[in-house]
């Protein structure tokens, strides 16, 4: 059996914990696969073990499951490492405020122990993917939280003309738009004042950034639609992300986003739950009043 293990950089006093999960690994008579970015991190605070690594574009298939140390970013990035193959992953938090990687590291045995048996369900999160010509993001077009549009420059904003289905919606005059999943609603959209999403809701996301109309609103449309922008703006070049991967677009491009026919397959243990997730992380129910 092979488990996959992607990291980002991290602390030093993270090392322990990753030492850890590789032991556990190992203990429960499975050959851990890490990422060899991260093995390169790895061996830059001293771990001298060897180990058996993958390169980002190697298929997974072969893996039971993927554990990403990190953060929501981290697990973003494994996201794009698994790909289509839908190998379900496992996000231990490493970080701070995690709404993706729920799993604390002092939880990391007991969740392991519980993955190993089976005991667990799959919480399957829907993609959305962008296509354009030229191509921007090569083979990994594909976002678990958002695709944003952003004005490069500071002293301009950008026009963002957007079709739902052919129909014309609207042009945002604005510093950029996001077009979020149902997933992403709590992040980049959410400090946007966009709203927050159940995750099985079937959505896209809609929300300005810093719109120059201020009844300019999100708005929420369904992901069986096809979202059309098209951007201008006096610079020539915008920014676009796909989760944390930027690329420049220029001025006329057109952008075509829908729903990716693959899903990400987020491993939930007995006990968690979406809602519980957002009382833990917006501190909902407690009186902050003192």
């Amino acid at each position: 059996m092979q488990v996959g293990l992607h990291g980002k950089e991290f602390s030093l006093k993270s090392l322990p914990v990753v030492e850890r999960v590789l032991d556990l690994v190992h203990d429960h008579g499975a050959m851990p696969i890490v990422s060899a970015e991260f093995a390169a991190q790895l061996k830059k605070v001293g771990f001298k073990h060897k180990l058996n690594t993958y390169n980002v574009g190697t298929s997974l298939k072969s893996m039971k499951f993927v554990l990403s140390l990190g953060g929501d970013g981290t697990l973003l990035e494994t996201v794009t490492h698994v790909g289509k193959t839908e190998v379900p992953i496992l996000g231990i938090n490493l970080g701070r405020l995690g709404f993706l990687a729920t799993i604390n590291k002092d939880e990391t045995a007991i969740a392991l122990e519980k993955v190993f048996e089976g005991a667990y369900t799959l919480d399957k999160r829907s993609l959305l993917k962008v296509e354009s010509k030229p191509e921007q993001f090569g083979d990994v077009n594909f976002a678990l939280n958002d695709l944003t549009v952003m004005k490069k420059d500071t002293a301009t904003m950008l026009i963002v003309h957007v079709n739902i289905d052919g129909e014309f919606l609207n042009s945002y005059w604005a510093d950029g738009l996001i077009i979020s999943t149902p997933t992403g609603s709590t992040g980049y959209s959410l400090s946007c004042g966009g709203p927050l999403v159940f995750p099985r809701s079937g959505n896209f996301i809609i929300t300005p950034v810093s719109p120059h109309n201020l009844t300019a609103r999100p708005i929420i449309v369904s992901d069986t639609s096809e979202i059309s922008l098209e951007v201008e703006g006096r610079s020539k070049n915008f920014l676009i992300t796909l989760d944390s991967r930027v690329a420049t677009g220029e001025a006329g491009l057109k952008l075509k986003i829908s729903k990716e026919s693959f899903k990400v397959n987020l491993i939930q243990l007995e006990g968690q739950h979406y809602f519980k997730t957002l009382r833990n992380k917006l501190n909902w129910g407690l009186d902050i009043r003192n």
